[in-house]
């Protein structure tokens, strides 16, 4: 695990794995018909996964988030796949997306759009005062948006991009008095 300028970071701290093989070029030769992206995933000697992760004191590793899906909130990086499993908490809600929103204030802001459990209705005040009652202020979102389902691909992946891409819409909801 290393920080932003490759530092490697003490066990418990959550940093990006970076790996590497013994052979020279045996894990890739690099990215098709992509130099720059091939330049910034390998360098220093490492391949950067571009995931971030923990390792306990017994060397075990834990996945935290994509480096990309972290949301940087008043000075506070929120880790999505933290903030969805939170929100997954809540009976009503099958499936979750937190995604980073632009502020017009300072960093980001939190979006989360949800889908209702069958026969279940979401209430977005509801699960949003649900959250603040559960969650540190920095990490309780300040819009919701109910869809039927979230957008994915063919095999079933969650397009967060696309959401992120779309951004606050006019059926999303927002909560009042969020800013400090």
């Amino acid at each position: 695990m290393v920080d932003e300028n490759d530092i490697e970071l003490p066990r418990g701290q959550v940093g990006e794995l970076v790996i590497r093989s013994s052979r020279p070029w045996a894990l890739m030769k690099g990215y098709y018909k992509n130099p720059a992206a091939t330049a910034v995933a390998l360098r220093n000697g490492w391949f950067h996964t571009g995931d971030s992760f923990r390792q306990d004191a017994e060397g075990r590793f834990f996945f935290v988030d994509r480096l990309k899906d972290v949301i940087r909130r008043r000075g506070e990086n929120i880790s999505s796949f933290a903030l969805e499993g939170d929100v997954l908490a809540h009976p009503d809600v099958r499936e979750c997306a937190a995604v980073a929103v632009p502020s017009e204030d300072s960093e980001d802001e939190v979006l989360i759009v949800v889908t209702p459990v069958e026969g279940c209705e979401i209430d977005a005040p509801v699960l949003h005062a649900d959250l603040a009652a559960r969650l540190p202020r920095f990490m309780v979102p300040r819009y919701i948006r109910v869809l039927d389902d979230l957008p994915k691909t063919a095999s079933g992946k969650v397009q967060k991009h696309v959401m992120r891409t779309e951004g606050i819409t006019a059926d999303t909801w927002e909560a009042q008095n969020t800013r400090r």
